[in-house]
Order: C-alpha cells, then structure tokens, then sequence
C-alpha cells in the first residue's frame, strides 16, 4: 500500500516526481514516481547515500539494470531506466498495483488447483524468459511475486546473475531466503542453475496451495537442512499437482532432466488455470488500484500525517484511529514493512511507561517478600510433610512458574525431524 514521504524523502529521482513511498529495505528505499507526461506510474529503487559510496554496490547495481534490461515478459516488471553512477543509484520499473503474493494468501487464503496453475504458468513463462537470456533469477520466492490484476508478476533482479558468470558470493556466504532456496544454493556448489530456479518456483507454488512454507520454519539452520536433505512438504497440494512439483523438487541437480524446464513446467501448469483470480484477491486488488488513483489525484505528493483518501478528501482521521499494522509494499528490494498509509505508530508518554515499569517492580519486590515469609512459615509447620522440594518465591496458588529442583538437571530432548529424507541420500548435516 502506498505511505506517505518523509522529511528527508527526495522530491525527485532522475527524470520522476516523487508521489509516495512503496517500503524500504536494509539497502535503500523504494517510492511511487510519476513521469509527469501523463504516463504511467513507476517504481523507483534507490539505495542509501551512506552506502552508495561503496564501488561494491554500485557494481551490483550497474549489473541489476543491465540484467533487467537484457529480459522482456508480460509476467516481469519492466525495467523503464536507471543510473547507477548518479549520486544515489536508482532504477525505475513498472508499478504493479497489487497485493504481494503473502499478502494475497494471508487475506483470501491458499489457492485452488486452477488459481495455482494460472499462478505457476504466469510465473514459469517469466523464469523461461530469464532463462532465454541467459540469466538465472536466484531469489524466486513469495515476496518477489506481486499480483496484477491480469496475472502474476516476478520482480527484483538484485541478486540475478548471468549464468556464464561466477560465483555472486565469497566462499562461506550465501544469498537468497532460506524457506525458498534450493539444495544448490545450500551447499554452496559456486554457481546456481535454471534448475534451482525451477526447483524455487515449485516451492512458491507450494506455499501458495498450502499457505505454508514447503520446508517449514524454525531456525535457519534447521531450515536449510531440510531444503538440502528432507523431502518438501506436499500435505495440502491438490492431487493433480503433486506429480509435477515433486518432478521441479527433485534434489539433485546433476542431471538437468532431473527438473523440468521453465518452459516446459508453463506447458504442464497452463491446462485446467484459472482465467482470474478469485473474486477476494480481485477486490484486494481493486484496493491498490484505488488508492493510486487517489495519490495521482492530488496536486503533489502524499505527505507525511495523511492517508491517500484524507489527502484526496481533505478529511482528517483522529490519530487513535490510524492503522499502525505494518503493511505490504511493493515492489523490489529485500525490504522490511514500514507504517501503513497515516501516521507512524502513536507513542505512549513516557511518564505512563515509567509508571507501569514502577509498579511492576513493586509488584515482583512485593511478591518476593511474602512468598519468602510463607515459605519460612511454612517449613516450620510442615517437616512431616514429604514431597519434591521447591525454590523459595511462592505466590499466592503455589510456585510461580519454578520448576521441582530435583528436575532441574534433566536434559530436555532435542526435537527431531520427522519428515522422510529424500531417496538414496545418507542423513547428515549440510557440507
């Protein structure tokens, strides 16, 4: 969703007037900009001026323009321009009004078999036309999937690589989101291939019939070694798919037949799609599509204090009702959720925070007194009485959240992993 600027938000970026911020990541920011010829909307990637400094980046940059402009599909954001050697590097593509794909799923729920293939063929014809460049993507995943109203779109080319080139990455690092790598990505092989990113697709398309991440969450590591070791989670997938994923999730990469093609996964998704989407994701749509044509609407950009339709209304919500969960933005960059459209999150005063802290304290210094009192009182009058000795703080029903001290020593077990590994591969940690 559209967020007003900030006071240190640029006005302009290269030829495109500023209008309002699409989120930020760790590296820059990305913001609504208008071309002033009455064209349409972009989206305009920047990156921080304390790193732009660095050659390294604007290497990544140069290399992130030159791939996007190598690579044309109707299911991949445009690149319209860019400059890395400008002041602070930017790049502009298409706007794509519309939810991400977790947004999508979070709103309207997992996807049926026909809105999984229309998701699947559009993504997979974007992957072909990568890969007819001679590019590998390398970070497919549902937060690089946006929603337009006539299908899906793939975005952010930043760690996309020529696939003659070598290695993005030092030895020991790796790049991409852990839930949606590949085994190759895992181990760390040197170099990815069209088949990682087909075997990434699949676990996209998963999410979307499930809602969940194929390989489950919980720490890093444990994630990691399941994508490289475990087979994926398919419980949920529609019958009929489940063939064709588990064909893009094979694990080993040697053989290039192994996987299907991007091209010829779209021939294996494309019958039985849906021709749009569910009527829950359109109208999620229509939402994104309104609010931009209320940010078009005024006479400059969105500001910070107000939400596209107090801007376009002239009206003014009480603070106390302003939205302050985070919300989807789109699209490019590995970014983090900024405030919704409105203010940032009211702060409480300090002097109420200061005051509960107090009471609190009081509360556990309180507490700790009488249960020590209760427990002296108590050992006096109860040495017949038998039974696991506890810690002293006591509360008024018995210990407070202190366990038996004859089970302190007790190893708690370590949770295994159940899942079955993957055929004619020996269990082991990742190399």
């Amino acid at each position: 969703m559209l967020g007003p600027l900030r006071e240190d938000s640029p006005e302009r970026i290269g030829p495109y007037a500023i209008r309002a911020r699409l989120g930020a990541g760790g590296m820059g920011e990305v913001f609504l900009g208008d071309p002033g010829d009455g064209g349409d909307p972009v989206a305009v990637k920047t990156v921080r001026r304390d790193v732009a400094q660095d050659p390294g980046l604007r290497h990544r940059f140069r290399r992130e323009i030159a791939v996007a402009r190598s690579v044309t599909s109707p299911f991949l954001a445009p690149l319209l321009d860019g400059d890395a050697d400008s002041e602070v590097p930017w790049l502009a593509t298409g706007y794509v009004a519309g939810p991400t794909l977790p947004a999508a799923i979070r709103r309207a729920g997992a996807m049926d078999e026909g809105e999984v293939r229309m998701l699947g063929t559009g993504l997979a014809r974007a992957l072909a036309a990568v890969h007819a460049a001679g590019v590998v993507h390398r970070d497919a995943k549902p937060g690089n999937v946006m929603l337009a109203e006539d299908g899906p779109r793939l975005i952010d080319f930043g760690i996309a690589r020529d696939g003659s080139a070598a290695p993005l990455t030092t030895t020991g690092r790796m790049v991409g989101s852990p839930s949606f790598m590949s085994p190759e990505h895992v181990a760390g092989s040197g170099r990815v291939t069209f088949a990682s990113d087909v075997f990434c697709l699949a676990s996209v398309l998963c999410f979307a019939a499930t809602g969940r991440d194929p390989f489950g969450d919980g720490p890093v590591a444990a994630v990691l070694y399941r994508v490289k070791y475990v087979e994926a989670d398919l419980d949920g997938v529609p019958d009929a798919l489940r063939a064709v994923l588990a064909d893009c999730l094979a694990a080993d990469p040697a053989d290039p037949a192994d996987r299907p093609t991007a091209a010829g996964l779209a021939e294996r998704l494309a019958p039985g799609a849906a021709l749009q989407w569910p009527e829950p994701v359109r109208q999620h749509i229509a939402e994104y599509g309104r609010e931009l044509a209320r940010v078009r609407a005024l006479d400059g950009p969105l500001l910070p204090g107000c939400t596209p339709t107090e801007a376009a209304t002239g009206s003014r919500t009480p603070v106390a009702q302003l939205p302050t969960r985070g919300t989807d933005f789109a699209p490019g960059l590995h970014m983090v959720q900024t405030q919704g459209p409105g203010l940032a999150r009211p702060e409480r005063p300090r002097r109420g925070r200061r005051a509960l802290m107090v009471s609190l304290a009081l509360l556990v210094i309180g507490g700790a007194a009488t249960g020590g009192l209760l427990a002296r009182t108590g050992r006096a009058g109860s040495a017949r009485r038998r039974g696991p000795r506890v810690s002293h703080l006591q509360g008024r029903h018995g210990p407070v959240g202190i366990r038996p001290l004859s089970d302190r020593g007790r190893r708690r077990e370590e949770p295994r992993i159940s899942r079955r590994p993957r055929g004619g591969r020996r269990p082991g940690g990742p190399r």
